[in-house]
């Protein structure tokens, strides 16, 4: 089976290191793709947005499988064109890709189907947000309700920062991602990041992580598209993850069924860990960038054979997904000026770097050479049985890396490690 992956990045790197190594797999293709990726796949200098070469693409290549990677192709209805040409793709349609196209679509069907999340107001005009805004006291969270790459999420601690995130949202600050805005009430607790993948009728759970989205050593700065993760999140243990799967993703795929609208493809489901249980920040439709790199080096099965399933609506005949019980872990490297401008076309020398892995982001080559041409550059990811031995693994290689103008949090896996430590 020919294999078609749609993307550029770290998540991409990752998913088609995993699709190559697949008995079903015969040629895997990739659009865009990057250096990174071409050491698996193909690359294939295909518009993306043109969703009638995509398709003619896949006829002429006999593909069958489409892997949709981000989530910019699924808001756009690639999956959609895609099924209806007859072709097997994993990834929502455009209607249910609104689970992360549009914050305030997601917490409108939380308060339909109960689900656990914080209270919140949808505002599409900027004065009546402004006037809004003390009802939800201190700290207040104010989001882009559009696609903001990761970065549309404010967490304001003073009254004058919420304004001045509400005035930027609606001058154009996030594009037409800031259009209308949500403002959320702050919640307390642990953050972690769980995965199931459904068909739109079965669901199947698929590891947990943890994500480090503040720029800033200590959780400080800016917020970021992920500066790191590890998996698993052992903080969302067993019994939680129950409720997380009874209270959140199961309501939320009878939803979206009973909608019309099927989810096809994994759910992403951002969680606060609060004292009265696990609550929905919000969803991604497609698997987390940095989080899929490290649940890829611990599944043990085969993603396209199970990919395929979910494309064909047969998940319940699948083989359930297996994990290895080491511990991975990643460490991004990010160009100098992330999450701003980032300073483009540094040389970067990689060298051995033994089982640790090395997932591209955003690089190039200029010349032969390898280039950072991105935010987040590179992802270096290692797999330990503890984050305490991961995390020595990643940074190591971190520190052998030749990327002068890189730079990267030096303290993923913190809180774990801390409880390592404690026994």
């Amino acid at each position: 089976m020919n294999i078609l992956l749609i993307g550029s990045g770290g998540r991409e790197h990752a998913l088609a290191w995993k699709l190559a190594q697949s008995p079903l797999c015969d040629t895997l293709y990739a659009a865009p793709g990057n250096p990174g990726i071409a050491e698996e796949a193909e690359l294939v200098d295909l518009a993306i947005a043109d969703h009638a070469a995509v398709v003619a693409f896949c006829a002429g290549h006999d593909i069958g499988l489409v892997v949709i990677g981000p989530e910019g192709p699924l808001v756009d209805g690639l999956a959609d064109v895609l099924r209806s040409a007859g072709i097997p793709v994993f990834g929502p349609s455009a209607a249910a890709a609104q689970l992360e196209g549009s914050k305030g679509f997601t917490k409108d069907l939380c308060t339909r189907a109960r689900i656990p999340t914080a209270a919140y107001a949808r505002h599409d005009d900027k004065d009546a947000a402004l006037a809004d805004l003390p009802r939800f006291g201190l700290p207040v969270v104010i989001k882009a309700d559009g696609l903001a790459a990761g970065k549309g999420v404010i967490i304001a601690e003073t009254g004058e920062e919420a304004k001045a995130a509400i005035e930027d949202m609606f001058s154009g600050g996030f594009g037409a991602a800031g259009a209308e805005v949500v403002i959320e009430e702050f919640m307390t607790g642990e953050e972690a990041s769980f995965f199931a993948l459904t068909d739109g009728t079965s669901i199947v759970a698929f590891g947990s992580a943890q994500d480090h989205k503040r720029v800033g050593d200590g959780d400080v700065g800016p917020n970021t598209g992920g500066m790191g993760a590890y998996s698993p999140a052992r903080v969302l243990t067993p019994a939680l993850e129950a409720r997380v799967m009874a209270e959140i993703i199961e309501p939320t795929v009878a939803a979206m069924a009973a909608a019309g609208t099927p989810y096809n493809g994994v759910l992403y489901a951002g969680l606060m860990l609060t004292a009265d249980g696990p609550r929905l920040i919000e969803y991604n439709c497609r698997f987390g960038d940095p989080e899929c790199q490290v649940l890829m080096m611990r599944f043990a099965g085969d993603l396209a054979e199970l990919l395929l399933a979910i494309a064909r609506g047969q998940l319940a005949a699948a083989e359930p997904p297996v994990f290895t019980d080491d511990v991975a872990l990643t460490v991004v490297m990010a160009a100098r000026g992330y999450p701003g401008t980032p300073e483009k076309g540094a040389r970067i020398t990689i060298g051995d770097t033994g089982a640790v892995k090395v997932f591209h982001a955003g690089t190039a080559l200029r010349d032969g050479q390898l280039i950072a041409s991105g935010g987040r550059v590179l992802n270096v990811t290692a797999t330990a049985p503890s984050v305490t031995g991961a995390r020595a693994a990643a940074y190591a290689v971190v520190d052998a890396i030749d990327f002068p103008t890189g730079f990267c949090r030096r303290d993923i896996g913190w809180r774990e490690e801390a409880r390592e430590q404690q026994g």
